[in-house]
């Protein structure tokens, strides 16, 4: 199942998988008495993170843990729903993100404000830095997210600058050559 088939099945009771746990049958259940406006927004949400998650080709703990912080408090949820959602969000990444990518952000860019798409910008780069360094591939991803969400170029160079003591580009040893993005 692609992750806009997943989007899309928000809302709609899913038939229980052979073998599914009675915890994992508790946290859908609570998932799918969200309003599915706001379950499509957090799916979303936690996949457009997941991108900068795995720029680099792997996702660390630090990655996991802060885009679980970030979607229980961006979803209100309890922390094993906001698990549940990251896993998920980080399994269809890996999965279809190179099909997917672009489909999911454009439609997160379609149902969240201007300001929701700002501090997803803001928790993009919260993600890259949660293993103490934004390297290039990350940082790179998070331009070409800022591309697909519309967002203007002061506004990412902004949200860069929090960051920028932890940007690989400026790092000893690391030059021109980790620098990408905007």
């Amino acid at each position: 199942m692609s992750i806009l088939d997943w989007l899309r099945g928000i809302g709609s009771a899913p038939a229980p998988a052979h073998g599914e746990t009675d915890t994992v049958r508790r946290i859908v259940a609570e998932l799918d008495r969200l309003d599915p406006g706001r379950a499509r927004y957090l799916a979303a949400f936690a996949y457009v993170l997941s991108r900068v998650a795995n720029a680099d080709l792997k996702i660390t703990e630090a990655e996991t843990d802060r885009m679980v912080q970030l979607v229980q408090r961006a979803g209100q949820l309890a922390e094993d729903q906001a698990l549940l959602v990251v896993e998920i969000a980080k399994s269809q990444n890996r999965l279809f993100g190179g099909t997917e990518n672009f489909l999911v952000t454009r439609e997160f860019r379609e149902i969240a404000t201007d300001d929701q798409r700002r501090q997803l910008l803001d928790c993009l780069f919260a993600v890259a830095v949660a293993d103490e360094e934004v390297t290039g591939a990350e940082e790179n991803q998070i331009w070409q997210i800022a591309s697909e969400l519309g967002i203007e170029h002061a506004d990412y160079i902004k949200a860069r600058l929090a960051y920028t003591d932890k940007r690989s580009v400026f790092k000893p040893g690391k030059g021109r050559k980790g620098r990408q993005g905007g």
